[in-house]
């Protein structure tokens, strides 16, 4: 198929992140609504191209249009085809997982995420359940994912999600993966209770930057926790999501990356998606070139430490719509 997504044509569309899409052009299955980090509130289509796939919010004012074209879709900019591919059905927020938030608000008001104004609703297990029922009755699902914010606290969100996570290894022989808050002794915790795989975000690495953005967290504990679930979990289970575009140098992201990769965590580097909800708020998504540099430094430093994206089967390493993602996309 010709003008499938190459790496520097995925790259070019993550730094703008965004396309217009007629609604009257495509069914509600084909959309996404984000409901946790932030990205949350906005709605999305996912483009699978050739082995890639990417996610773009849909906004009028994109300079990209999507578009159809005989059984397959086409993005486009001014008057040239950028990306020619096929909409792929999200199934719980992304295609082949079930990837749930359990609880849309938080008490943490982390600067660039937009969950703490929203402040959605909590889903109980009744739900998360039938959510992943549907799901799997598609013949699509390879993977469940739980994520969530902190509705009262850390350790209840950990618990309720261990208590989830049982539920849901008793009636499906699928990966479990796992994106919370860290608490003392949550990863042996949601390990025990059936999750494979686990992450924790560090959001930056820049510890300034960090305690502006996020004053409530700290850093240095989620830094510790990622430690101690390698140990736990083992070698490419544990990952991180690394902001991109919050005020960072390259030169620190070169830093945290080696840090991180020593240590066994796969970092996830996202570019920053600016939320109309907090408008006051100064970030940069990060360009085509600083996308594809910082890329494939993180490819670099993967294979340095013999970590293997391949490896991971389930949430945004298996996913790979919001990212350049080693050794799929790079």
């Amino acid at each position: 198929m010709d003008k499938e997504l190459n790496t520097n044509t995925k790259a070019a569309l993550l730094s703008i992140g965004s396309v217009q899409v007629d609604d009257s052009l495509f069914p509600d299955k084909l959309e996404s609504k984000a409901t946790a980090g932030p990205g949350a509130g906005g709605t999305s289509i996912f483009l699978k191209s050739g082995n890639r796939r990417v996610r773009l919010t849909i906004n009028d004012a994109s300079p990209l249009r999507l578009v159809p074209e005989d059984e397959h879709v086409v993005i486009v900019k001014g008057n040239d085809v950028v990306a020619r591919g096929a909409l792929e059905r999200p199934l719980c927020h992304c295609p082949e997982q079930a990837y749930i938030t359990l609880s849309e608000k938080c008490v943490y008001d982390c600067q660039f995420c937009p969950v703490p104004k929203i402040q959605g609703g909590i889903k109980d297990s009744t739900k998360v359940l039938k959510m992943v029922e549907e799901a799997y009755a598609t013949g699509e699902l390879k993977a469940i994912s739980l994520t969530s914010g902190v509705a009262v606290s850390p350790k209840t969100e950990v618990q309720r999600a261990a208590s989830i996570i049982k539920q849901l290894t008793r009636e499906y022989d699928l990966p479990v993966g796992v994106s919370v808050y860290p608490t003392t002794g949550s990863s042996e915790e949601l390990y025990s209770a059936g999750a494979g795989e686990i992450k924790y975000n560090v959001e930056t690495m820049d510890p300034e930057l960090f305690r502006r953005f996020c004053p409530d967290l700290s850093l240095y504990n989620v830094l510790d926790a990622l430690d101690s679930a390698v140990n736990v979990f083992g070698k490419n289970r544990v990952s991180s999501n690394f902001i991109i575009g919050l005020g960072e140098s390259d030169e620190t992201v070169q830093k945290g990356i080696k840090l991180l990769t020593s240590r066994c965590i796969i970092p996830i580097l996202r570019p920053i998606s600016p939320s109309p909800l907090r408008k006051n708020v100064k970030i940069t998504r990060p360009d085509t070139a600083r996308l594809l540099k910082l890329g494939g430094m993180l490819k670099d430093m993967l294979d340095r430490e013999s970590l293997c994206v391949d490896k991971s089967r389930t949430m945004c390493l298996l996913c790979t719509g919001c990212d350049l993602t080693p050794n799929k996309d790079i």
